[in-house]
């Protein structure tokens, strides 16, 4: 395979240690996805510093809503290997390339299912992670890609979602968000950490 589509991974050994830096990680995915990892997939300083609050305890669930090609899960899972780590992604080559590397850095706490985030039960899950992909939703945003519907009225829509599914969750529930307008937060959460110059905010259910 030539050209964009071109792989690292072609064969199937597994890679070690691919959390160095953020340039080494990103490599192990075809070029036209590198391309898009400044405005779409999550820094590993972010993903650390979430995994940190998030993943606590042991056995602790952490949802990754919209989780791309998986960098945030696979960080943290690589980091917290106590805890369970699960992305939900709407495209599924996304979810193709996630799986593909998450088999290649040999992560068994990790999952990642092709579905919309709507289609949950958020009960299954502890905690959660949200580098506001709704955003694309708005005109003019940069887009991952083309496959999907996009509106304003959607991004209100999925936002009014998740705003009732986190109201419900028992208090103690975290939330980490990143590069959010925070109209997914319910009043009931109360920030309890700020990192990245408030781009990275810490949530906790009172």
């Amino acid at each position: 395979m030539n050209g964009k589509g071109k792989h690292r991974y072609i064969s199937n050994q597994k890679i070690e240690s691919p959390f160095v830096s953020d340039t080494q990680f990103d490599q192990l995915y075809p070029l036209n996805i590198q391309q898009l990892t400044k405005r779409h997939w999550t820094p590993l300083y972010v993903a650390r510093k979430a995994a940190s609050f998030l993943a606590t305890e042991k056995g602790a669930r952490v949802l990754d809503i919209g989780s791309g090609v998986g960098k945030f899960c696979m960080a943290a899972a690589s980091m917290r290997p106590d805890a369970f780590f699960y992305g939900v992604e709407q495209r599924s080559r996304l979810v193709y390339y996630a799986d593909k590397v998450k088999n290649l850095v040999g992560l068994e706490n990790v999952f990642f299912r092709y579905s919309n985030f709507t289609q949950l039960n958020f009960c299954d899950y502890d905690h959660f992670y949200f580098y506001n992909s709704f955003y694309e939703n708005f005109v003019g945003t940069d887009k991952i890609d083309h496959s999907l519907y996009y509106s304003t009225e959607l991004y209100h829509y999925y936002n009014r979602y998740l705003y009732r599914q986190l109201e419900k969750m028992p208090p103690g529930t975290k939330l980490a968000t990143y590069q959010s307008l925070e109209d997914e937060v319910p009043k009931c959460y109360r920030v309890v950490g700020i990192e990245r110059n408030n781009l990275l905010k810490f949530w906790r259910k009172i």
